[in-house]
């Protein structure tokens, strides 16, 4: 049989899914989940959570009742940083939650050289001394998150029992919407293939999600605060990778807890994505040339060659092509289950990774035309991440 030149570029792309499946941290498998682990021994710590909010008045009350409602044994006090909303965010979370428990923080003006959630950030860790002083974690979390019951729990006692100074979750994102249902499954899925849990585990590629990370107190003075980070956009894996430097990390997938934040169209997916993708790329015009190239020979090659193959009666490109295709609709498949999706989905990966691959070349585009990142009515950019590295003496 004549093996083509596209014959070629196929069976290296068949080879290069080979490698994801066996030798990239196990990423696809889904299988990092918060352990149900005991009493810690020595009593329960006590924990401040901080929720920095911008016009959340549509999900804090949900997200403030979840914290209020936690099976936590422990001292648990809530400060939530109203970051200078215009929608009443502060008075929906004081009928959420009316008593002392509730501490609320009106936040000052935009400091120079902060982003803004690690500006309020800042404020809320400060104001957490003062509430709490002998609270031994922090849990920094977002106000559209809606906690399970048992997470504070189990994510405490997990890291008592292993010393850890970051536990993170990746909590389950909406899925309900048509576009919700083909593009939020492969958020997740490509997270977990540039960040593979395992690997952050091991130290070897720090990260974390900001929806959910509870950090030892002694590890954020340690590091200086998050205004070692402030001028961050990507602030969870920029504090992932501080902290990993001298202590240990964890990052799993959530069972219990889960945003609320929704996207009911296209634009506010693609708003997500492109709003930080092209700082992940440490703004280099060159990563992005290798990002849309990789993307291609991963994700379009295979099919490409099924197709031609099977068009020309190349019967060799058509056989690698097939492999390809199979070998990368059976690894996106254990994250459809855990969104609960039909398998045969994965066979529309390719397009899938095609929209991405468009969302990270808008980002470049925005950037160049100066528009940079934009949140909440702000706009900035960031320097390059501290994640995009390893961190020293690992």
């Amino acid at each position: 049989m004549e093996v083509t030149v596209l014959a070629a570029f196929d069976f290296a792309a068949l080879l290069a899914w080979v490698w994801l499946a066996l030798l990239r941290g196990g990423f696809w498998l889904c299988d990092q989940r918060l352990p149900e682990c005991g009493d810690p021994g020595n009593g329960w710590p006590a924990v401040t959570a901080v929720i920095p909010a911008r016009d959340e008045a549509e999900s804090i009350a949900e997200s403030i009742r979840s914290l209020a409602d936690q099976d936590y044994p422990g001292d648990l006090a809530i400060v939530l940083v109203d970051d200078n909303s215009s929608d009443g965010t502060a008075g929906a979370a004081r009928k959420a939650e009316p008593s002392r428990r509730l501490d609320i923080v009106d936040g000052a003006p935009l400091a120079d050289g902060w982003t803004g959630k690690l500006w309020a950030m800042h404020q809320g860790i400060a104001r957490a001394a003062e509430v709490s002083s002998d609270a031994q974690y922090i849990l920094l979390t977002d106000a559209d998150i809606a906690h399970g019951r048992d997470a504070l729990r189990r994510l405490v006692a997990m890291a008592e029992a292993n010393g850890l100074d970051l536990a993170s979750l990746m909590v389950r994102l909406r899925c309900d919407s048509f576009w919700e249902r083909w593009l939020i499954p492969a958020f997740v899925y490509f997270f977990q293939k540039l960040y593979p849990f395992r690997w952050v585990q091991s130290g070897k590629r720090p990260a974390a999600a900001g929806g959910c990370m509870l950090v030892r107190r002694s590890a954020l003075d340690r590091i200086g605060g998050v205004e070692s980070i402030r001028d961050c956009v990507i602030d969870d894996c920029a504090l992932a990778a501080e902290i990993a430097r001298n202590g240990r990390i964890w990052l799993g997938l959530a069972e219990t807890s889960a945003s609320i934040r929704g996207y009911d169209g296209l634009s506010g997916i693609w708003n997500m994505v492109a709003r930080t993708a092209f700082v992940q790329l440490r703004h280099s015009y060159l990563q992005l040339s290798g990002t849309v190239l990789g993307m291609a020979f991963l994700y379009l090659l295979p099919p490409a060659g099924l197709i031609t193959g099977f068009a020309t009666g190349d019967a060799a490109a058509m056989a690698f092509g097939a492999a390809g295709c199979g070998l990368m609709a059976a690894l996106y498949v254990p994250m459809l289950q855990l969104y609960r999706l039909a398998a045969w989905r994965s066979a529309f990966l390719p397009l899938v990774a095609l929209i991405y691959t468009l969302m990270t070349v808008s980002s470049a585009w925005r950037h160049l035309c100066g528009r940079g990142g934009t949140w909440k009515g702000r706009s900035y950019e960031a320097p390059t991440p501290p994640s995009a590295s390893p961190p020293e003496g690992r």
